[in-house]
């Protein structure tokens, strides 16, 4: 089928071509989805059913003939996921045309069955949905059946809900750490109950390695570690194959095997124990060093926050990366493969952007707070005021144990906070920020439209919000209410590479990597009452458009990752934390060699 261009004309005037519409019914459909078109579906959906015998045959002819060819475009990698959800919107907005005579036919000759019955949800204590959600439209697009649970799905309730609808097969995905244990968990109750259909693995901490070494091993029944939304439908159809599945299961199989077999074999870096670790911390002058007083002492809350002065910060390269689109901002506008897709999607962020300001859409809230520290050891004690008697709070730190040559240190965030020894008066800053309340009804609204798109659009640009927020902020605390670097002049760009003193390290990630001090970070700001943010049992938080962490103001703090850690140093911070040894080994899992 030959498209036609659907915008005509000079840069100044647009006219819309609509010769497409000559075209027969089936060319028509095809044509938007190919294009994202909504504005026509629901007529041409119409136009078709009354030309066919049953409405189902709208769906499996023109309809899934013209998602074959998106289908194909997608796999040629001649078109983008943007490109693909739109023609999801179009799709789903002509099937909810269709199924209430889909449904009156149902009762008189009985269901018809689509490819497969796909069971998916975020594990437990995790909120984070984006990528699920893309690979559902996809799967969806494609005749599977997705029963979607959500976010913050227990495992009792993935495998009752797998029962009851006699599904094909069932998908996990996760963003934070702890979900990597919970997919564990689940992998272990499906082979505890019986269980044989496949379990698909999903998110950004995923990997295949993790899914081959730490997953599989503890089901029988197939284990697929999926890495992004193209790979969904191949890994699906290969599974439900009559004919290709057991080849294919045992092709992954082998290639587990290999997988687990490298990883026995490999030779992780040497590690040190946690004295000659800390014997090695970083030497940074406290005789000389003279911290800056922070200005303002007082918890800073901020409510409602203007939308126009956090946009000017967004950092858009990883707003592509949720559409799947590879490359830096500005450049991938101009990438000869993504290019176009890149501009495409870029543009509609943009409009919308323009309507989440202008219209109020979301509210933006923060909490921060700069108070007298000092470090202990691997500890930073929070002082309840500048008389430093009474500990207010404790953050617990870890330190790197890698074996490190000579002129290198082995880092911890409390090396960059004055020892209590010292005498040195040092602070310390803590934050949580959202950009997401309200993006709820928002994202409903969508859905009821049938409008994952834009759904999805949302979602990802509350999530640049929040991130530039948090840089606003981090500007605001470093040059007027912590105040060390007044006469900082930097440009966007320059504080995207950050090209600024201190950091603003946060619990999950590599040089913190334990979440639940999110938990002590929570309640000494107040975050629920003072940003309207909650922490789930796993320690994500709630807006997921949101970011907290701490503020490290000294020249030389830096980021870095701890990396693997011995049990010595297990022990000795679940001493400090009062933990015991089933609670640290759960939250310091991906940590241990």
């Amino acid at each position: 089928v030959q498209f036609a261009e659907t915008v005509k004309g000079s840069a100044k005037i647009q006219s819309e071509d609509l010769s497409w519409r000559n075209g027969t019914v089936g060319e028509r459909l095809t044509h938007a989805l190919v294009r994202g078109i909504t504005a026509f579906v629901v007529a041409d959906a119409e136009e078709a059913r009354q030309q066919y015998e049953r409405p189902i045959q709208v769906i499996e002819g023109p309809l899934m003939d013209g998602m074959n060819v998106v289908g194909d475009l997608f796999g040629a990698g001649k078109m983008f996921l943007p490109q693909v959800v739109k023609s999801a919107r179009v799709m789903k907005q002509a099937v909810a045309h269709l199924i209430p005579y889909i449904e009156a036919e149902k009762k008189r000759v009985g269901d018809q069955k689509p490819k497969g019955r796909i069971v998916m949800a975020t594990a437990k204590g995790d909120v984070h949905d984006i990528g699920k959600n893309i690979v559902g439209v996809v799967l969806q697009c494609n005749n599977y059946e997705v029963i979607d649970l959500g976010v913050m799905a227990p495992c009792d309730k993935i495998l009752r809900t797998a029962r009851e609808v006699n599904a094909d097969i069932i998908g996990v995905s996760g963003l934070i750490t702890p979900s990597l244990e919970e997919m564990v968990h689940i992998a272990k109750e499906m082979q505890r109950e019986g269980f044989t259909i496949p379990l698909l693995i999903g998110g950004a901490t995923t990997s295949r390695v993790h899914t081959a070494v730490k997953i599989a091993p503890h089901y029988k029944g197939p284990v697929i570690w999926v890495p992004d939304a193209s790979r969904s439908v191949p890994v699906c159809s290969s599974l439900l194959s009559s004919d290709g599945r057991d080849a294919y299961v045992k092709t992954v199989a082998e290639d587990y095997d290999k997988v687990r077999e490298q990883h026995a074999n490999k030779k992780g870096q040497a590690l040190v124990s946690l004295a000659v670790a800390r014997n090695n911390a970083t030497q940074i002058d406290w005789i000389t060093f003279k911290p800056t007083k922070p200005t303002v002492r007082s918890l800073g809350v901020f409510d409602d926050y203007p939308l126009d002065l956090i946009a000017p910060h967004i950092d858009w390269t990883p707003f592509f990366q949720t559409w799947d689109l590879a490359g830096k901002y500005p450049n991938i506008l101009d990438d000869e493969i993504v290019g176009d897709a890149a501009r495409n999607v870029f543009k509609d962020g943009q409009a919308m952007l323009e309507r989440i300001v202008a219209e109020k859409w979301l509210k933006a809230r923060a909490v921060i707070g700069l108070f007298a520290a000092n470090s202990v050891g691997d500890d930073v004690e929070i002082y309840a005021d500048d008389a430093r008697k009474k500990v207010a709070a404790k953050f617990h730190f870890l330190r790197q144990q890698a074996q490190k040559p000579s002129d290198r240190a082995n880092y911890c965030l409390a090396d960059f906070v004055a020892p209590r020894a010292s005498g040195v008066n040092d602070y310390i800053g803590c934050f949580a920020v959202t950009a997401g309340i309200g993006i709820d009804p928002i994202v409903a609204d969508f859905e009821k439209k049938h409008d994952d798109y834009n759904a999805i659009m949302v979602k990802a640009l509350a999530d640049r919000l929040a991130e530039a927020f948090t840089e606003h902020l981090h500007l605001r605390v470093r040059k007027e209410f912590w105040g060390y670097a007044k006469g900082e002049n930097l440009g966007n760009d320059e504080l995207i590479a950050e090209q600024y003193q201190g950091i603003r390290p946060a619990p999950g990630y590599p040089a913190c990597p334990d979440h639940t001090e999110k938990g002590l970070l929570f309640e000494l700001l107040n975050v629920s009452e003072n940003a309207g943010m909650i922490l789930t049992e796993s320690y994500a938080m709630l807006p997921t458009a949101a970011v907290s962490g701490f503020y490290f103001g000294h020249p030389d703090a830096h980021y870095f990752a701890v990396g693997k850690i011995e049990k010595d140093q297990l022990n000795d911070y679940a001493e400090r934390k009062g933990w015991d040894k089933p609670t640290s080994e759960k939250w310091l899992a991906p940590l241990l060699g």
